[in-house]
């Protein structure tokens, strides 16, 4: 008779129980607790009843033991097919995707999985299928991603220099104004709402297409909105056009009259550095800037460094858009409403707004 393999003598019975107590893999008790049994001078066939298995088993579990101790009796992730792809291969995939395709060579203006898996192909004699490039582009931390509006004549670097030189640029302007006076970083834009309305995304389930109204008449108002995300402020108007000379008096002059509900929303003893785009009418000589106010003006081109166009867009899928409206009235109501729930949420305005650049000193 061929006696079993024995085990290590570094451990034993006593030892392997208290080991079984306190883990949480079940499996792993289980197979402590028959060589346990071992260990106590019971045989294997003990072992073996205990642990609800053949012989032959214990046989492995006692060999799994004696090689790498209490953690081999854990139950290892199947390693599978080896994969197509090397590191190599990854490498140039991420590489590609990163720089996107270039339409006359690739005949597409963005890459979907098909297209990525005939490009392996060509270069590498590699077959994959689609779920497989989905895989491998997780896996390489990249996702579907809707891509944000850039102007064709942007700058890059007057973006970039702008962040770099915003410390610089707010220390010059409080150096201007009287001491122990608080800067409140304020952010402005428009925004046209009117009939011929968005239609945004929705749940809705697959195989179908979810349908919603579509207006085509032409009635609009706009929304002129400012925030101060640090502190969740908001001020805003709703006003029928978007230039400084297009009415008279009460209603008169519109970004005066947003000017002025700014001011009155900075805080005692602070002072506002309204950051906007520049557009004709705010850099109008007819602006009448309140002494509490003071105009920053981004580079052209430049809409991303404004976090309010993002309050847009929360605004036109949460509450704006899917919609028809009646008559000009109906749209300045539904418009009033987005932008009183919106001051009700100071911490949405904190989240959309902050930006580190302009916050992290």
């Amino acid at each position: 008779m061929t006696l079993g393999i024995p085990l290590r003598d570094d451990f034993d019975g006593f030892a392997l129980r208290a080991l079984a107590k306190s883990t949480k893999d079940a499996a792993q008790a289980r197979r402590l607790l028959a060589l346990a049994e071992i260990y106590d001078g019971h045989s294997r066939s003990d072992a073996a009843r205990i642990g609800g298995v053949t012989l032959q088993i214990v046989r492995d579990w006692v060999m799994r033991f004696n090689a790498r101790g209490p953690s081999g009796l854990i139950n290892g992730k199947a390693l599978g097919n080896q994969g197509k792809l090397s590191a190599v291969h990854r490498q140039a995939l991420a590489k590609i995707v990163e720089s996107g395709p270039i339409p006359a060579v690739h005949g597409v203006v963005r890459w979907r999985r098909k297209d990525l898996v005939q490009w392996l192909f060509q270069e590498y004699r590699i077959s994959v299928d689609e779920t497989t490039i989905g895989r491998e582009l997780k896996a390489l931390g990249f996702a579907k991603l809707s891509a944000r509006p850039r102007h064709y004549a942007q700058n890059e670097g007057d973006l970039e220099s702008f962040k770099k030189n915003f410390p610089a640029t707010l220390a010059t302007i409080k150096s201007r104004l009287p001491k122990n006076i608080e800067i409140e970083l304020w952010w402005a834009d428009e925004a046209r709402i009117g009939q011929k309305n968005k239609i945004t995304r929705r749940w809705a389930r697959k195989g179908t297409r979810p349908s919603a109204p579509l207006d085509q008449r032409t009635m609009w108002t706009y929304i002129f909105g400012a925030i101060c995300p640090k502190k969740g402020k908001a001020a805003g108007l709703v006003l029928p056009y978007c230039d400084t000379d297009a009415m008279n008096h009460a209603m008169n002059h519109a970004m005066n009259q947003h000017l002025l509900e700014i001011s009155q929303a900075v805080d005692e003893g602070a002072h506002a550095v309204l950051i906007v785009d520049q557009a004709g009418w705010h850099v109008t000589p007819k602006l009448k800037v309140p002494d509490n106010v003071t105009l920053l003006f981004l580079p052209p081109r430049s809409p991303e460094l404004n976090p309010v166009e993002n309050l847009w867009q929360f605004m036109r899928e949460n509450w704006l858009s899917n919609r028809i409206f009646k008559d000009y009235d109906d749209i300045v109501s539904h418009c009033c409403d987005a932008w009183n729930k919106l001051v009700a949420q100071p911490w949405k305005i904190m989240s959309i707004g902050m930006r580190d650049w302009a916050h992290r000193f």
